[in-house]
């Protein structure tokens, strides 16, 4: 009888760690492994981190356009109406911040938008001759469509005042501040719906 205990412990010991092991090589479903490959920066219907956004629109360079921001039901809504005769541009900001994305392939948005360019901002210390340095990246939307878009890092370019810069490259281990610009050179209304902000990793397709 004491045999026996001692080979059925041992039988189910070994049971249970095949088991185990088949557990660990079972692949993550997709949602799963969404939730590890990215970080929820912020959303607009839940507690999650609150920027403090502001609007810095072109009359900080004698310029026309219009630009502001609401958030409601769950979204922050982006509009104005730009005038290219002056700087052409309107945009929304965070009040500085601190994060490190080193570990991450890029930006994602959930956007509905109206079809036009926008552009995607951030910053870090870098600075050109005492200036602060900008690093952007356009992306396209469609519009009346919900969408999910990823501005991967290697898309920012830096630049002052509207101009492109040699360097330095983005560092994104210290991220300043997150911005979201129109300035497609055109006139017009506009409006874009954010959803959520987040940064992810690009995982390679088996």
């Amino acid at each position: 009888m004491m045999t026996n205990k001692i080979y059925f412990s041992h039988s189910t010991a070994l049971l249970c760690g095949i088991i185990l092991l088949a557990l660990l090589c079972t692949p993550l479903s997709a949602s799963e492994s969404n939730e590890l490959d990215t970080l929820v920066l912020t959303r607009f219907n839940d507690d999650s981190s609150d920027f403090s956004w502001y609007v810095q629109n072109d009359n900080v360079m004698g310029g026309r356009s219009e630009g502001g921001f609401d958030i409601s039901s769950g979204q922050l809504i982006f509009s104005g109406n730009t005038n290219t005769n002056g700087g052409g541009f309107s945009s929304i900001r965070t009040q500085p911040l601190k994060i490190d994305l080193s570990a991450y392939t890029g930006i994602r948005v959930k956007v509905k938008a109206d079809g036009r360019r926008y552009t995607w901002q951030l910053q870090t210390g870098a600075q050109r001759r005492g200036r602060q340095i900008s690093y952007w990246a356009d992306f396209d939307t469609l519009a009346d469509e919900t969408s999910v878009i990823d501005i991967p890092f290697t898309d920012f370019f830096p630049q002052l005042r509207g101009f492109k810069l040699d360097g330095p490259e983005l560092d994104t281990s210290q991220i300043t501040e997150l911005g979201l610009y129109i300035y497609d050179k055109k006139d017009g209304p506009f409006e874009l719906r954010l959803m959520s902000i987040e940064a992810y990793i690009e995982t390679q397709q088996p």
